[in-house]
């Protein structure tokens, strides 16, 4: 959701992302273990991606990692660009806050449920506006590319649900089984990954692949041509392959 309609805890929260002061914070580190630390960076680095390359606008979207038991998420409403080491904010897998006082993202209610029903070490939200496009038109990404077989089968369009919502989740979960990127209708994409790394490149092959459709579609007098389930099946098990070998 777009996350400038967010809330925090604290008035004093929002004085120390842009740069005053807080009361008591905490030393660099302090409580927070190193590699929590270093994830909330790269997690933070990854959020301000999504910014700069155009998934979202502002600070919509948000970014998750996860880290034994501690869920790694970023703020509501809080610019990317503004967010250091002290606002680590991180949740245990029920919700719980452990980390930080700035209020979590507002669809904390989809990342945990990637977590609980997939082995998802990050998940990635977007706003990106071909993808956000595409999910008002199809109820499914036409195979319009083999890359769908990186995110395991044709990208499913979960049906609209309010922004922050259980039922919004649940929907998200449906689309999907099987796959490790859906789009969201009206609203725009979920991935995740065992890497943070790995689900940004898979928001960035669906956005990728949704803007390919979209321009392929509009030349008047012409239709795509489509790749067949057994196509997307074939290329899908070459991916697994893809890359150098450790």
């Amino acid at each position: 959701m777009a996350e400038q309609r967010g809330e925090r805890r604290d008035a004093r929260d929002i004085q120390d992302v842009h740069g005053g002061a807080r009361d008591a914070p905490e030393p660099r580190g302090s409580g927070v273990p190193d590699q929590e630390a270093r994830a909330w960076e790269e997690l933070v680095a990854t959020a301000r991606r999504t910014v700069s390359e155009g998934l979202v606008v502002g600070t919509s979207g948000n970014v998750s990692v996860r880290v034994g038991d501690t869920v790694l998420v970023t703020p509501s409403g809080v610019p990317y660009d503004r967010l250091g080491p002290h606002d680590i904010t991180g949740v245990s897998p029920d919700g719980r806050q452990v980390r930080g006082t700035l209020v979590p993202t507002s669809e904390l209610p989809m990342h945990l449920a990637v977590y609980r029903t997939t082995d998802a070490r990050a998940v990635v939200h977007t706003h990106a506006v071909h993808a956000t496009a595409v999910s008002t038109l199809v109820p499914e990404l036409p195979l319009i590319h083999y890359m769908a077989g990186a995110l395991g089968g044709p990208v499913r369009v979960a049906p609209y649900a309010t922004y922050g919502t259980e039922e919004l989740a649940e929907n998200m979960l449906r689309a999907l089984a099987g796959r490790s990127g859906c789009l969201l209708q009206n609203h725009g994409t979920v991935t995740y990954g065992t890497t943070l790394a790995e689900a940004y490149d898979r928001t960035a092959q669906l956005e990728w692949m949704c803007r390919l459709w979209l321009t392929a579609s509009s030349v008047p007098g012409l239709t795509p041509s489509l790749l067949s389930r057994e196509q997307l099946k074939e290329a899908g098990e070459r991916l697994q392959g893809y890359g150098q070998r450790r």
